[in-house]
């Protein structure tokens, strides 16, 4: 079962890794809009009104997978020194995953099969006990 949570936390850490290049190239994709937006609003005074909110929908959309994507990191690298916190915290993303189809679902089950089973359950109990 350590190898199972040790590959848990490598595919939650690559997830995680995913979703922040996804989150860079969300801003860079909006940024560039809104800058040729900009650019073209010296002939198009209404282009000026697009230029922030192609600004706001870039940056909110890349808060909101940065707010995916980092607490997955983190709990790949809490998996992979057994702490407690980090079941918990995969246990829950590992319910949202299952939202995401196809891979996420895919990791979603996995997750949930190696934390909610008795020998996953055993092997944190096992090192939290040993500190």
């Amino acid at each position: 079962m350590e190898r199972h949570v040790t590959i848990l936390g490598a595919f939650h850490i690559a997830f995680g890794a995913i979703g922040l290049v996804a989150a860079l190239a969300i801003l860079l994709i909006f940024g560039g809009a809104a800058g040729l937006i900009g650019l073209g609003a010296a002939s198009d005074p209404d282009a000026w009104i697009a230029v922030p909110i192609v600004g706001i929908v870039g940056t909110v959309l890349t808060m909101i997978v940065l707010t995916l994507s980092l607490p997955g990191i983190a709990a790949g690298f809490g998996l992979m020194t057994y702490r407690p916190w980090a079941r918990m915290l995969t246990v829950v993303l590992s319910l949202l995953h299952l939202l995401n189809f196809p891979f996420g679902t895919a990791l979603g089950v996995y997750g949930l099969w190696v934390l909610l089973s008795d020998e996953g359950r055993v092997l944190f109990e096992r090192h939290a006990a040993t500190g």
